[in-house]
């Protein structure tokens, strides 16, 4: 449509304006970064529902929310009249919004704040309006008050208890409870209808109940309201007696007309035969349907004329309601409800009438224009009845805006000509009838916008091949731009087969083709300029399972294995799951799930089932299935089955043909797969080709054949024991010949000498030819080079064409295709190829070297020209070897060593190298052909490094010291300035001692060290040292050799006991061993200086060892027939035995084994004795500061004793007032009755218990005693005090008190049990 045509508003214009508009539409962009620029009139983008019920518990909040360029501003109204805001204080406007929060929280009603609300939002651009608002308070107001009869039934008749609740907002919610709060049981007899009352089809004598109560629930004050109880009382009169029934006859109404017995149902509600329901469409329709009757009568359903909805019903309360969701307009119609029992049946029709509020079929949507465009704006709408439809504009009726003689206005449509800037409004339409309103905004936005492109820059979409492709432009202008896409390297527009360009922009490929992967562009243009946008298509290989799970048929407890073979695009990643009856696989070690295969061990019965493989990737997947039969492992006479029979070939054509057969017997196996072959009777008869496998189901297969060839076809059948033997040959198929539909593969090209070409490939088989006089048609030419291809054929038996007289290494395109009488293979692709190489003529120059440490250098170059490789540059040599050591003038040159640099690298690093030496080195160029002339040779120093460890360490103990022996280490590495030696004590539980260190001189090789513990264990530690540092340690044990005098056993004399041995100077802690015999091995031998020094119920070896490490140390008693005891050392030079026995001698050695015990190295035997210990535990009974401890205890024990027997034993009476004057203690002194005075102790209170003691007769306390008894701190029983005062205590339990006047023991305390106590 030509945009800028002006049209007049009127017949068929209009309609022609509507078409195109509607084929154009531009829609409003969601990208807020594009909106952020664009004016744009009010849009409501958030408000409050219709109906708003004030919870009283919360604030108000009415919400209005809306978006605009510039932002709108907000106002609200109250029944049709300005609501101010500001003048309110309990109302406030959320900032950025119109959303008005009240505040009732003081306890204010909501009521003051009911009625209809509505929000406005306007800005520069046009005034937008939200819906009505209506805000009601919540209400739950009490139960009426009622006196409640009770209700007397006859057995089996019905009844209704009435709920009648208030009438709250919203409505509540009933159900009938007992006074403990528990439910009402309800079922086929006994429910509760939608209105809340409680229905009883007939009842029984268990319905007798004084507490049947009726609750609401009101949902928004969370607040339940209670009915008053209901009393039931059922009679049974049948067992009433004449005088009770004679009573209830004369008192009660209760036969009146009631049914008494069983009878047929009829309906309680609804009440009649017939009735009518209207409901809403698009709300829950719920019909009920209650009867009495005795039996308690069933209840069905059914629809006249058409069944229920499908997914949309449902009953419910035992039947007795049919529930409808969604209403339709089908909904509507004739529902009958059947009630049946034993009596007979009755029905009832309900006829439901389907009314609608309106609703949108098309609501107004946005439009944007630019100037001098036009448009229509619909308000398309359904309802019944018809709703009416009225507009406004900027919230104004349109009959009362000003007038634009650009608009026009025709029921349910705006027509929009020739718009002008400026004349941007929001449009409302109102669409109302009797059961309620829609109300929707819409803006009409005149802009004038240079064309945006929407879709991100260099989107990837990703198709699987065969898919339809959506390769998307989205964008935004005004006017509308126009859609043009391009694909890289067409010039062409993309519109047609295989392209569809859509209104949106949106460009499709419906089947989707590896050839459409690449590059697009698409251009979106208007009369104020262009944008373009490239996005990716990449149309990636389906995912396939190439080799199927097939039917297993396993024996129970063996394994069964389910392949699954994919092929999938490589540049996707796969996951594969399995699946058992669609679910997921037990959580069993069992099943292992291999890369292409699931396997199941020791299968049961239980894993029956039907399993599927699933290959999924992140674009499409495929699945397979199969089953597993599990059978028991009970002997089945299985055997190979019979071969197929009648073999028939069907739909004959020149590159395929069907084949089918006859199966033969399974023999108790079932056939897993049938394999077909061939033979080609021109090109090789007698010989059978494998051509295809098909399922053991299947007895068909189509078979792709090739040209030229006489086929002859055979089935075989497999199951589970074998192949069957082959079927009876085909009839012969001949095919035509044809032009070949393959070239040779593996096509090269190289070269043998420096100025030829050898250009081969893969012959092709009997069956490429596909027809007769089969020659390889074999081409070439210089790559790049403008000149023609040189053609030669050959038999297709040669694989090999030599090009002679050829530039050395120079490329060349090669084709070999192939051709026979019918024409020639699809021209083929050329290949490079490069003529042959030649040797190298050029060195690499500037050669550089520089020793980074002691053992690596660092080396550079510079390239050889490319001109002189001559060939494919495959990298450098560097030849470099070790002159001399700058410290050993007699050394010897080493072997040369060469290292690789790969490729074009022209500098490294060479590792390996010996510390303080001279290298030289020399560089040489490589290719294909062989090695290149050398560079000039450079020389180059390492600096010093650190030695190795020393050659060799010795120990020889003696009693208090080591004598150490070394030699220098093998590899100097440069000057040695002197050696580390480090020694520490080791004990039995191989814990380390302090650490002793040593600086020696370069030229020493021994040392002693003096004055160390006897019997003591020593590490050493010894290392050389040059000017970098210290080189790795050698490291030895051993130890002091026991003192043998101090161990010397007593001497005794005849008639005397034994003589005290003299005091040693330190502790007689260990005893030296005899001398050990030692007899060292031939030089030459594996084992060398071979020591060992005894230790407390051990001994400890070391020796010095080279060869195979299967080394054992073997002991025996000195004398014994008994076999060696034989430990291993585990690839060290030392060993301790332990476990020795004291006073025993052993023999001892050290041998080496190989793989089947047997001795391969001996040392001669050590004799070793084990001295007796002397006992070193301390007696602390004969410890002299022990003794004296005792003796002073005893003496303190003995004088103690004494002064309480002097005590015990004083007698008489002796006043104490002196004492108590001294004191004065109030609690222990007894005050007259009189004045308050103290008085003095009389003889009657001396046996009165201290105030808070225990008294002695019966245990019981006065009412003024204390609490606090220091009979409390003793260990006995009764506590007293004597005369003077004191407290004496009885440790030695509880006595008899003498009843004697006075203050006499009748016992003195046993000094036995004293001392007992006191301890």
């Amino acid at each position: 449509m030509d945009r800028k045509r002006k049209w007049c508003v009127g017949g068929g214009a209009v309609l022609w304006v509507l078409l195109a508009h509607v084929a154009v539409a531009l829609e409003v962009p969601l990208d807020p970064k594009v909106l952020e620029g664009l004016p744009q009139p009010p849009t409501i983008t958030y408000q409050s529902p219709k109906d708003y019920i004030i919870d009283p518990r919360e604030n108000i909040n009415i919400n209005c929310e809306a978006k605009g360029q510039p932002h709108p501003s907000f106002s609200w109204t109250l029944n049709g009249t300005h609501f101010d805001v500001d003048k309110d204080p309990k109302v406030t406007m959320q900032p950025s919004s119109g959303s008005l929060v009240i505040d009732i929280s003081d306890g204010d009603k909501g009521e003051a704040y009911e009625g209809v609300f509505q929000c406005t939002a306007r800005n520069e651009h046009g005034t937008a309006v939200s819906s009505n608002v209506v805000v009601r308070q919540s209400r739950s107001p009490l139960w009426s008050k009622e006196s409640n009869e009770p209700r007397i039934v006859q057995l089996g008749d019905s009844l209704i208890l009435h709920c009648r609740p208030p009438v709250g907002l919203p409505p509540p919610i009933i159900f009938w409870m007992d006074p403990w709060f528990k439910r009402l049981p309800q079922n086929s007899r006994v429910s509760q209808a939608l209105n809340g009352d409680m229905y009883f089809s007939n009842v029984l004598m268990e319905d007798s109940h004084s507490d049947y109560i009726c609750y609401a629930r009101f949902t928004h004050t969370q607040t339940i309201q209670q009915k008053q109880p209901i009393t039931v009382r059922v009679l049974d009169m049948e067992a009433m007696n004449e005088t009770v029934l004679a009573s209830f006859i004369n008192e009660t109404d209760l036969f009146g007309d009631s049914p008494t017995g069983d009878r047929k149902p009829s309906f309680m509600v609804p009440p009649g035969t017939s009735s009518t329901f209207m409901v809403l469409k698009g709300e829950t329709l719920q019909l009920e349907c209650i009867a009495e009757g005795l039996p308690t009568p069933e209840i069905s359903w059914s629809k006249d004329n058409g069944n229920f909805p499908e997914g949309r019903f449902l009953f419910k309360n035992y039947q007795k309601t049919l529930e409808v969701i969604k209403v339709t307009e089908a909904d509507a119609g004739n529902y009958r409800c059947t009630a049946k029992n034993s009596k007979g049946l009755t029905h009832h029709v309900i006829t439901v009438e389907v009314k609608a509020a309106p609703y949108w079929t098309g609501a107004p949507r946005n439009l944007i224009l630019a100037p001098k465009e036009s448009g229509v704006m619909t308000c398309l709408v359904g309802g019944n009845p018809k709703p009416t439809v009225t507009w406004s504009v900027n919230g104004v009726p349109i009959e009362n805006a000003p007038n634009d003689t650009c608009r026009e206005v025709k029921g349910d449509t705006i027509f929009l000509t020739d718009v002008r800037t400026g004349s941007s409004a929001v449009y409302q339409c109102n669409a109302s009838n009797e059961f309620g309103y829609l109300m929707a905004n819409a803006f009409v936005n005149v802009l004038s916008e240079p064309p945006r492109v929407l879709t991100p820059p260099n989107n990837v979409y990703q198709v699987i091949t065969n898919s339809p492709a959506l390769l998307h432009c989205a964008s935004f202008g005004s006017p509308i731009p126009t859609i043009t896409w391009f694909k890289e390297g067409q010039p062409s527009v993309l519109n047609g087969d295989p392209y569809v360009l859509h209104t949106n922009g949106t460009l499709e490929i419906h089947v989707a083709q590896p050839l459409h992967s690449g590059k697009y562009t698409c251009i979106a243009k208007n009369d104020l300029g262009s944008r373009e946008n490239h996005v990716h298509l990449q149309v990636k290989e389906p995912t396939r399972i190439l080799m199927q799970p097939e039917y297993k048929v396993v024996q129970r407890n063996r394994k069964a294995v389910f392949d699954c073979k994919v092929k999938h695009d490589p540049s996707l990643v796969p996951t594969m799951i399995w699946l058992k009856d669609d679910e997921d696989l037990p959580d069993d070690d069992r099943f292992v799930i291999g890369a292409d295969s699931l396997s199941i061990s020791d299968v049961t019965v239980a894993d029956e089932g039907r399993y599927t493989c699933i290959m999924n990737t992140t674009l499409d997947q495929d699945s397979a299935s199969a089953t597993l039969t599990v059978v028991e492992a009970a002997p089945i006479v299985d055997e190979q089955p019979d071969p197929p029979a009648d073999l028939e070939l069907t739909d004959q054509l020149a590159r395929s043909v069907q084949l089918t057969w006859i199966p033969g017997d399974e023999h108790n196996s079932q056939t897993q797969k049938f394999l077909i072959q061939y033979e080609d009777s021109r090109h090789d008869k007698g010989v059978w080709v494998n051509m295809t496998e098909v399922p053991g189901t299947k007895t068909t297969a189509r078979l792709d054949l090739s040209p030229y060839v006489w086929y002859s076809f055979r089935v075989l059948a497999l199951n589970g024991v074998g192949f069957s033997e082959p079927s009876a040959p085909s009839e012969q198929y001949r095919t035509s010949p044809s032009k070949p539909d393959d070239n040779p593969s593996d096509v090269q090209g190289f070269g043998t000498e420096p100025n030829n070409l050898v250009i081969s490939w893969k012959k092709l088989t009997e069956l490429q030819a596909n027809g007769p006089a089969l020659t390889i048609l074999v081409s070439w030419k210089q790559k790049d080079v403008e000149q023609e291809w040189n053609n030669d054929a050959v038999d297709n038996n040669i694989t090999e064409y030599v090009v002679s007289d050829t530039p050395t290494f120079v490329p060349y395109d090669i084709k070999v295709q192939a051709t026979n009488l019918f024409g020639n293979a699809p021209e083929p692709e050329p290949v490079v190829g490069y003529s042959g190489e030649d040797f190298p003529s050029g060195a690499p120059a500037s050669v550089k070297v520089e020793a980074g440490n002691d053992t690596i250098a660092e080396i550079s170059w510079e390239p050889v020209p490319m001109a002189t490789v001559n060939g494919r540059l495959k990298g450098y040599k560097v030849y470099y070897w070790r002159e001399k050591s700058l410290l050993k003038e007699e050394s010897q040159p080493e072997e040369v060593k060469v290292m690789i640099f790969s490729g074009n690298k022209t500098e490294g690093k060479l590792p390996g190298l010996h510390p303080f030496s001279l290298y030289n080195l020399q560089i040489k160029v490589f290719n294909g052909k062989g090695e290149g002339p050398q560079s000039a040779t450079q020389t180059f120093e390492t600096p010093e490094g650190v030695p190795g460890r020393p050659a060799f360490l010795t120990i020889t103990p003696s009693l208090d010291s080591l004598i150490l022996e070394w030699g220098p280490p093998e590899e100097d590495n440069g000057r040695l300035t002197g050696y580390t030696l480090q020694y520490q004590p080791v004990n039995n539980t191989s814990e380390l001692g302090p650490m002793e260190e040593m600086n020696l001189a370069a030229n020493e090789t021994m040392v002693t060290l003096a004055k160390l513990k006897y019997s003591t264990r020593y590490k050493v530690y010894i290392s050389a040292n040059t000017i970098k540092g210290s080189g790795p340690t050698r490291t030895e044990e051993a130890a002091t050799i026991i003192d043998e005098v101090l161990m010397r056993p007593p001497t005794v004399a005849v008639g005397t006991g034994p003589t005290e041995p003299p005091h040693p100077t330190s502790p007689p802690t260990q005893s030296p061993p005899l001398s050990p015999v030692f007899k060292g091995l031939p030089i030459g031998q594996p084992f060398r200086r071979v020591n060992s020094s005894v230790e407390e119920n051990g001994a400890f070896i070391t020796w010095e060892y080279s060869g195979p490490d299967n080394v054992y140390v073997e002991y025996n008693v000195e004398n014994s027939k008994d076999a060696w005891t034989k430990e291993p050392v585990n690839g060290t030079q030392t060993h301790l035995i332990k476990g020795l026995k004291a006073g025993m001698t052993y023999r001892v050695r050290v041998v080496a084994k190989d793989h089947s015990d047997q001795t391969m190295h001996s040392t001669d035997e050590l004799v070793i004795t084990v001295p007796a210990m002397p006992n070193t535990q301390v007696d602390i009974a004969t410890q002299g500061w022990f003794i004296g401890l005792m003796c002073a205890v005893a003496l303190l024990i003995l004088i103690l004793l004494i002064v309480c027997f002097i005590k015990r034993n004083k007698g008489g009476k002796y006043p104490v007032k002196e004492k108590e004057d001294q004191h004065q203690d109030p609690e222990v002194q007894p005050m007259k009755e009189d004045d308050g005075t103290f008085g003095e102790y009389s003889d009657t209170e001396d046996h009165k218990p201290l105030k808070g003691s225990r008294t002695p007769s019966n245990g019981t306390l006065k009412k003024e005693d204390s609490d606090d008894s220091l009979v409390d701190y003793g260990e006995g029983g009764d506590g007293q005090f004597n005369e003077d005062g004191s407290f004496i205590g009885q440790y030695s339990g509880k006595k008899e008190k003498d009843t004697a006047e006075g203050n006499e023991s009748s016992e003195a305390p046993s000094p036995v049990n004293a001392m007992n106590s006191f301890v």
